[in-house]
């Protein structure tokens, strides 16, 4: 049911909302302001949800700076144009952060889980200690993998939308993006599925050593 009110609040944040401003007030305030307008909602919903998690550990951290960063982004942007490419920059430059994540073996997917499951009443040290685990620090990395897979694919087709619509390629941008997110969340669930369904059987058995950090 909670999964459920996410994705409703998801789908009306981020799409509906933006798309309706972007189709019905853009020519009365102009195509920079209604892309920053349709932006409000986003921002409201993700400090509604820092609220809740109430967390300076890696994953509030992450979402907080998260939108700071894109907010100061847009609005420096100065125009249309400028935003939509700001935010293709953005997108490489998180892809990157993913990528650098798994570089130097602290993937975040695993920092994610980390704090997911302390904030949970988990005591972090032995969980990090499985997490290191060879072949569950793999699926962490794939899993990161996906994430970076993910800001790379979002980049280059929205330049290209770009190249080819200019402004217009606003709200198939939107579109894209939200359906990119659902699709890979819906791979990175499996991928946390099988780190449980992976600890679950080796609590069974002697532990693997642990992977070099």
């Amino acid at each position: 049911m909670k999964g459920n009110r996410i994705v409703f609040w998801d789908v009306i944040c981020y799409l509906v909302f933006p798309l309706l401003v972007w189709n019905f007030i853009r020519d009365d305030i102009g195509d920079y302001y209604s892309m920053l307008l349709s932006s409000v909602p986003g921002i409201i919903y993700t400090v509604i949800r820092f609220y809740y998690i109430r967390s300076l550990q890696f994953f509030g951290i992450f979402m907080l700076a998260n939108l700071v960063l894109s907010t100061v982004v847009d609005v420096l942007s100065g125009s249309a144009i400028n935003l939509l490419w700001n935010r293709v920059y953005f997108a490489v430059g998180v892809g990157l952060f993913f990528l650098g994540s798994m570089l130097v073996k602290k993937p975040v997917a695993l920092l994610f889980a980390l704090d997911i499951m302390e904030m949970q009443g988990q005591s972090r040290k032995p969980l990090k200690q499985i997490f290191y685990q060879k072949k569950i620090f793999l699926v962490f990395q794939a899993i990161t993998f996906v994430f970076v897979f993910r800001e790379g694919f979002f980049a280059a087709w929205k330049a290209w939308l770009i190249k080819e619509y200019g402004v217009e390629a606003f709200d198939q941008a939107l579109i894209l993006r939200q359906v990119l997110s659902w699709v890979l969340t819906g791979v990175t669930v499996l991928g946390y599925l099988y780190v449980g369904k992976v600890m679950h059987d080796q609590s069974k058995r002697p532990v693997d050593p642990p992977a070099s950090t």
